[in-house]
């Protein structure tokens, strides 16, 4: 009898734990995980040849992954173009709407996250609940978002830095190497040293925006140096602005174009699940993470929509200057030039550089993991499984770093341009992997129904199902079908149009093709729910036990609340 028949046989019989029939004692002998590598590649000797990740992430580094790991250029950059297109008030509408689908979402795969976090885990779940085309279409589609991702916030990086250097003394090249050298050195060696900075990064942003907001306020109420009682009087220089069209659809064609750029911003919000697989106590530290998203959207995105709405005018040139250097053209530097406040806009701009590494740092993980989870699902080669003693799938690691010297590209072309051919680029494939989420969850509640899992048991259990999923996957469908809608609107055609079409919707049929080669290669089906394999990988982690924290004061009360 196979592992995964054993587990499901006793969960059936008397509904104990499988770590209580025989699973545990392969944890115990071998340690290490090797007894959850063992479940899911089959047996104990694959997984003694090639290893397997370690959970080495703590909760600390979870929670601060959760609530500010990929806040990067998409937020400090990226929305100085939606002001200028459509208002502070289609932005904030945008970011809100938005950021409600994204909470949508993550109460999806959070549910799945919970009840078996795997390494990789989107299109491990999307193999296993819905279709094996549509893990390997989603696998794939998600790691070269990631790759292309990490070539877009590199390329940001190598725009900020030229706000201090403005006669362009070192050439863009020397900082691109920079960065890359030091995101590789942060993912290769173990997975503990990608947490740390990633805590350190986290915390930097975090503080840095609260900061933000609160300037941002004090601008808005006049106690800047300038003195300047601003209130709203931004908002009525044309609250939501005409985009494409006039009067009411002008007005919807500029909310509709704020919710692309929102999608960017809101990128890698996933990333908590893709982490669960290398997490201490997963079931306890996914849903709190998942759980803060919301507190992340709420604070970043949608107040920090709000008050750049009230403290800089969208109709301000240097929000769309291509020619800006580094942060100059952001939202909230512009912000505390005007209310003349000296030393705030270089911190800005360094805040943001760190945003924009840390980014990329996050990005070469999650596309190295999902890499990996292509590979455990046998839709990639094997060599990817092999893992270093530290649990480091190096070659995953390595192939997908290796995509990012396509951003030199922007020494020759102009970072500016080169971070919006990638923005771009990622949008798209960041909504298919969204879509996915939801559909694949619909395909796992089914699967629990049919294998007689009640959901009342589970550790975490998302709200208004199927509803919240069914809703969410609609609205990202929408915003891939309708994204580049402007170019159509735009006669004749020239090679600006050609160039906003092809980024617009390459990779619809990237996609595609993806589904259907597989689909085809491998002649796979839809998998019927009541066959669906929900409980590979489940024993060993059962199996594990973590230390209950007791805080012994208030101090330590408050940083296990947090952490």
């Amino acid at each position: 009898m196979s592992v995964n028949d054993y587990e499901k046989q006793q969960y059936a019989v008397d509904g104990d734990s499988p770590s209580d029939h025989g699973i545990k004692d392969v944890v115990n002998e071998k340690g290490n995980h090797i007894g959850e590598a063992a479940d899911l590649y089959g047996d104990v000797q694959t997984a003694e040849d090639f290893g397997y990740v370690k959970r080495g992430l703590k909760s600390r580094h979870i929670q601060f992954i959760a609530l500010g790991g990929t806040v990067g250029t998409g937020l400090f950059l990226g929305i100085g173009n939606a002001f200028a297109n459509a208002g502070p008030v289609s932005v904030l509408l945008g970011y809100t709407i938005t950021g409600i689908a994204i909470f949508g979402m993550m109460q999806c795969l959070g549910e799945m996250a919970t009840w078996l976090p795997l390494p990789g885990a989107i299109p491990q779940y999307c193999a296993r609940y819905t279709d094996p085309a549509l893990g390997f279409a989603v696998g794939w589609n998600n790691w070269y978002q990631c790759a292309i991702t990490l070539c877009a916030e590199i390329s940001a990086a190598a725009v900020l830095v030229s706000f201090w250097d403005e006669e362009s003394k070192y050439s863009p090249a020397i900082w691109i190497t920079l960065i890359i050298v030091i995101i590789v050195c942060l993912n290769i060696f173990a997975v503990q040293i990608y947490g740390e900075a990633e805590f350190i990064f986290a915390s930097i942003k975090i503080i840095t925006i609260l900061g933000l907001l609160i300037v941002g306020l004090v601008i808005m109420l006049g106690g800047a140096p300038d003195h300047d009682r601003r209130g709203f009087r931004y908002w009525k220089e044309g609250a939501m602005k005409e985009y494409v069209g006039t009067g009411s659809t002008g007005r919807f064609t500029g909310l509709w174009s704020t919710l692309v750029n929102a999608a960017f911003s809101y990128g890698g919000v996933e990333m908590v699940a893709v982490a669960a697989g290398e997490a201490t106590n997963p079931r306890k530290n996914i849903p709190k993470a998942v759980n803060r998203v919301f507190y992340r959207i709420l604070f970043f995105y949608v107040l920090g929509s709000f008050i750049i709405g009230v403290t800089v005018s969208s109709n301000n040139p240097q929000l769309t200057n291509a020619d800006a250097k580094g942060a100059q053209s952001s939202p909230w530097v512009i912000a505390m030039k005007s209310a003349s406040i000296p030393v705030l806009p270089h911190i800005i701009n360094a805040v943001i550089l760190t945003s924009a590494t840390s980014s990329g740092n996050a990005y070469l993980y999650t596309g190295s993991r999902y890499l990996f989870g292509v590979a455990q699902n046998g839709q990639a080669p094997k060599f990817l499984l092999k893992c270093s003693k530290n649990g480091v799938p190096y070659y995953c690691v390595g192939i997908t770093a290796s995509i990012s010297l396509i951003t030199f590209m922007s020494v020759s072309t102009g970072a500016n341009t080169v971070f919006l051919w990638f923005q771009n680029l990622t949008t798209i494939a960041q909504l298919f992997t969204w879509c996915s989420v939801c559909l694949t969850y619909t395909r796992f509640r089914k699967a629990l129904i049919a294998q007689g899992v009640d959901r009342n048991t589970l550790v975490f259990k998302s709200v208004y199902q199927p509803y919240t999923a069914w809703i969410a996957f609609t609205f990202f469908a929408l915003i891939i079908v309708f994204n580049g809608f402007k170019v159509f609107t735009e006669s004749p055609w020239g090679s600006d149009e050609l160039t906003s079409f092809f980024t617009a919707y390459i990779g619809v049929p990237i996609f595609v093709l993806l589904y259907l080669f597989w689909k085809i290669f491998k002649r796979s089906k839809l998998v019927n729910p009541a066959e669906a394999d929900i409980w590979s990988g489940k024993a060993a982690l059962d199996a594990e036990v973590w230390p209950e924290q007791v805080p012994r004061n208030f101090l330590e009360k408050f940083w296990f609340w947090l952490c």
